[in-house]
């Protein structure tokens, strides 16, 4: 038995007991049964977010939404409570594996936080039918651009000749992981922060951490390589989640027995996403971030 599924066996048993011994019901009627099942899809969530460099809320949101039918300022604010142990659980690894850009992360980080904030605010005071709409059909566009325009060497050698003189925003950038690869690129920081303070809204108003957004920007925009993409993104969003989460607790949003039982689920996933991530091609995990960012836009086109 390989490492990685032996760690993926762990992981599924440390999940059952944790099912088993949390408390029992998040809205005083659930059963075993429920909550095990509640778990469970924390385990999915945070597996495959943390694979692909997303928090997960693209899918946990809708499942707030029609199985439980929270509104959705309450199910944003559970998810973030969610994406966030899943976001500090799979940084935790990728910190391991030396693929995140610390500089690009704090600084992009600390760009989402006002618009965290400003989000969590509008989260239940703007109408959402337009901006639902407009956001899901920008997204579809995202999902094609990410399926069909892969950034394969040639595309991003073109990105990093965009940034080959020196500036004050242009930052080269080596990054060395914990297997001895070395990555190289140039990145404009204007143009990344600016991008961040948008995922920071979007993250608060939909309850996402933002990675389906920020992974493709890092890529196409920026030129980083898949991998560490992924992992700087994850970084990100512990730091956006953390922010729109504290927003979101003092306006009475997030269901902490939900969040408990989803998010212990997601902790045991991170680990395994993370661990996957480092042994799948660049452009599986393009791929299999698209499938994300069609699940989100097509969630915000049925809302409406």
């Amino acid at each position: 038995m390989s490492r990685t599924t032996l760690l993926l066996v762990v992981s599924c048993l440390v999940t059952a007991a944790l099912a088993m011994f949390l408390p029992l019901s998040f809205s005083g009627t659930a059963s075993r049964l429920e909550s095990a099942g509640v778990c469970a899809l924390g385990f999915a969530v945070g597996a495959f977010g943390t694979m692909i460099g997303a928090g997960g809320g693209f899918l946990i949101v809708p499942f707030l939404l029609l199985v439980y039918g929270m509104r959705p300022e309450q199910a944003a604010g559970t998810s973030l409570a969610v994406v966030l142990l899943n976001a500090l659980t799979g940084t935790g690894a990728y910190v391991t594996q030396k693929r995140i850009d610390y500089r690009a992360g704090l600084a992009f980080g600390i760009a989402s936080l006002p618009g965290a904030f400003v989000g969590s605010y509008l989260s239940s005071r703007i109408p959402m039918g337009p901006f639902q709409v407009g956001f899901g059909v920008l997204l579809l566009g995202v999902a094609a651009l990410v399926v069909f325009g892969y950034p394969r060497v040639d595309r991003l050698a073109r990105v990093r000749e965009a940034t080959r003189e020196e500036g004050a925003w242009i930052v080269p950038r080596k990054v060395t992981d914990a297997l001895g690869e070395t990555f190289e690129y140039r990145y404009n920081e204007s143009i990344g922060v600016q991008v961040s303070f948008f995922v920071g809204i979007l993250s608060s108003v939909l309850g996402i951490g933002g990675g389906v957004i920020h992974v493709p920007a890092l890529t196409f925009l920026l030129g980083f390589p898949p991998h560490i993409a992924t992992a700087t993104s994850h970084f990100v969003l512990s730091i956006t989640a953390a922010a729109g989460l504290s927003s979101h607790f003092t306006q009475g949003h997030v269901d902490m027995g939900l969040s408990i039982l989803m998010g212990s689920g997601a902790v045991c996933g991170a680990p395994v996403g993370a661990r996957l991530a480092r042994r799948m091609h660049g452009r599986l995990i393009m791929r299999l971030l698209a499938i994300g960012i069609v699940a989100l836009a097509v969630r915000l086109l049925w809302r409406w």
